[in-house]
């Protein structure tokens, strides 16, 4: 929580933030919401267009009485820079106070380098969409990194990634400081998305809800009481690394048997890869190219939706092991809302039936009577959309009052006695 200097600026915050909310709004609904004395609202709402951080947008259209100028936020008085990147691409991003991207830049992650070299790539990157975005560097508020693997939020440093060995106690928050000399926020990619998704996608504010994030790995968001769940070292979420197989295949976390080295999409890739390598007609070759180092998890997917057997009996693996694991998912956090992944749909509407059916016969039924299931509704931006809403809250955060200095040092006086 923010402390304000003074009532002065937390009235302030408030103001800019229901703008922010509800804007176009005019004054007098801002006083109905906020019951802020009108001279204080005046005099506030004139400071903040002075600013340039609200502008005024019309009139009202009430039927009767005065037509009431209406404010709204300056959306484009300060940009954010958002970066995410796992073991495929490197996605940067400038939007504007409103979540929306001004420009991108996407690139295929840079992994022969090792870890400098990806380093060396993100920044590049966000730089140079940042200058392709025609923003200087003293317009932008605020920067946020979504990482593949576990982080330390509060330190912004990366801690690992099971995708890539080389990806290992990382110091983003320093390292772009060097840069960027604004906020910093590090998260990881599936609570990002988790946070697009429910704010802007199929979410729809969810107060519980389950995001399956399936990719070169597989995590799960979830969102309990509308909060976020982080965990007390920020491993929340690790779906991938629950076990699913006894002696199962080895995972690059360490285990054997985890959900991701069985139903994640590398390793389904290399399954059918060895199996084409070994003489077995697919039609997923024919998605590659013919070059069966170029398969991937959703041609997989792919060529089962088309009707390839070899892949469907690897889809039917993988429906019925994601099943289980959701279906456990929702007996402890009783979720309103299961949102797939959207990429997951190259697979055809048969899979999420498929989930669908395992789920609600393997999970308790009270669990699953308000249960909806639906597949994500924002594409690779969501990642760095989420970013960009959690660094919007930060920026209009409402601060607490300071408390008076005779509270505090009466506080201070009853800890010495004590």
């Amino acid at each position: 929580m923010k402390v304000a200097a003074s009532k002065r600026e937390r009235d302030r915050a408030v103001i800019l933030d229901v703008i922010r909310r509800f804007g176009p709004i005019s004054r007098v609904h801002i006083y109905r919401l906020t019951k802020l004395r009108p001279t204080t609202i005046s005099v506030l709402t004139r400071e903040l267009l002075e600013e340039g951080r609200i502008r005024e947008t019309g009139l009202s259209d009430n039927p009767v009485g005065r037509k009431q100028v209406l404010l709204e936020l300056n959306r484009e008085f300060a940009f954010l820079l958002a970066v995410e990147f796992d073991a495929e691409m490197v996605l940067a991003a400038v939007l504007d106070l409103g979540a929306r991207i001004k420009h991108r830049v996407k690139e295929a992650s840079y992994l022969a380098g090792g870890k400098e070299g990806l380093v060396r790539q993100l920044v590049t990157c966000t730089r140079r969409a940042l200058a392709e975005a025609g923003v200087s560097a003293d317009q932008v508020a605020g920067l946020g990194v979504a990482d593949p693997g576990l982080v330390d939020s509060q330190q912004g440093i990366s801690i690992s990634s099971s995708t890539m060995d080389f990806w290992r106690d990382v110091p983003l928050k320093r390292i772009f400081a060097e840069h960027f000399r604004v906020p910093f926020l590090l998260e990881s990619n599936t609570r990002v998305r988790t946070v697009a998704e429910r704010a802007l996608g199929a979410g729809q504010m969810a107060e519980d809800m389950l995001y399956l994030d399936y990719g070169t790995g597989i995590g799960l968001g979830v969102v309990s009481a509308g909060k976020l769940l982080r965990g007390c070292r920020e491993c929340a979420g690790e779906f991938g690394h629950i076990r699913v197989m006894e002696g199962g295949p080895p995972c690059n976390c360490g285990s054997f048997g985890c959900l991701e080295a069985i139903a994640g999409a590398p390793a389904i890739a290399a399954r059918v890869r060895t199996a084409v390598l070994e003489g077995g007609r697919s039609k997923v070759l024919e998605l590659a190219g013919g070059d069966p180092a170029r398969i991937n998890g959703f041609m997989v997917f792919e060529a089962a939706c088309l009707g390839d057997k070899m892949c469907a009996t690897v889809v039917e693996e993988v429906e019925r092991y994601l099943a289980l694991g959701l279906a456990n998912a929702i007996n402890l956090f009783n979720p309103s809302l299961v949102v797939l992944d959207r990429r997951l749909q190259v697979a055809g509407p048969g899979f999420l039936e498929q989930i669908v059916r395992i789920v609600r016969r393997q999970a308790l039924q009270r669990a699953t009577e308000q249960l909806s299931f639906r597949f994500a509704e924002l594409g690779d931006e969501a990642g760095v959309l989420g970013l960009a809403v959690l660094l919007i809250e930060n920026l209009f955060e409402i601060p607490a009052l300071r408390p008076p200095k005779f509270m505090v040092e009466a506080s201070e006086d009853l800890a010495a006695v004590q």
